[in-house]
């Protein structure tokens, strides 16, 4: 005899994806990937780590500001607004990818692609887990869903933005083709007012 049972999310992590072509432009491609770059462990960074104060970027520093605005008030539903702290370029070469991490001192984090991605296209991959799982319980690979699934894989699409959750444990696959990737990488903050001045828990940001 069937047992009836019903099965509900507690949680839900969300990302967000949004395509911003209209305001890149040849010259702000050719800028970007003008910047000199230094070593990053496995790829190079830009030595600059605050490329969206630049003046040729103001556009993309727009167009990102925007998403953040429609972030903070349609998903977190947040009165504070989001603004970008640093903001960097990468450039994986072939073969290199980006080793699992999280950003710190953010609250969400976002990637730019704002190039032709080579193909075939590195994904992002996002671990649910942030922390040491002592009982390794992986489920069976064709039946993975959103309740049991360990680890999620987002392709991106040229001049893509991606939002995220900063906690979240990420990492980039390996460059298989012959081409360089490129890509902009950000973290953001709140302003505004944070709890309750009776409550002795304000702060003003």
């Amino acid at each position: 005899m069937a047992i009836s049972h019903e099965v509900y999310s507690l949680f839900v992590e969300p990302y967000f994806r949004a395509n911003i072509a209209r305001v890149i432009s040849p010259d702000q491609i050719k800028f970007i990937q003008g910047l000199k770059m230094v070593n990053n462990m496995e790829n190079s960074i830009s030595e600059n780590l605050y490329i969206f104060e630049e003046p040729e970027l103001k556009s993309v520093k727009d167009a990102i500001q925007d998403l953040l605005d429609i972030y903070a008030r349609e998903v977190m539903c947040i009165e504070q607004k989001l603004y970008v702290t640093q903001s960097w370029s990468l450039t994986n070469n072939p073969g290199i990818g980006m080793h699992g991490h999280s950003h710190s001192n953010s609250i969400l984090s976002g990637s730019l692609y704002y190039c032709e991605l080579p193909a075939p296209t590195a994904s992002m991959v996002f671990t649910r887990h942030v922390s040491y799982q002592q009982i390794d319980l992986p489920p069976d690979p064709n039946k993975r869903n959103i309740y049991n699934t360990p680890i999620n894989r987002v392709i991106p699409k040229q001049n893509d933005v991606i939002l995220f959750s900063s906690r979240l444990t990420h990492m980039v696959e390996p460059n298989t083709s012959g081409q360089q990737r490129h890509s902009i990488a950000f973290n953001t903050f709140v302003k505004g007012k944070l709890g309750n001045y009776r409550d002795v828990s304000e702060l003003a940001l």
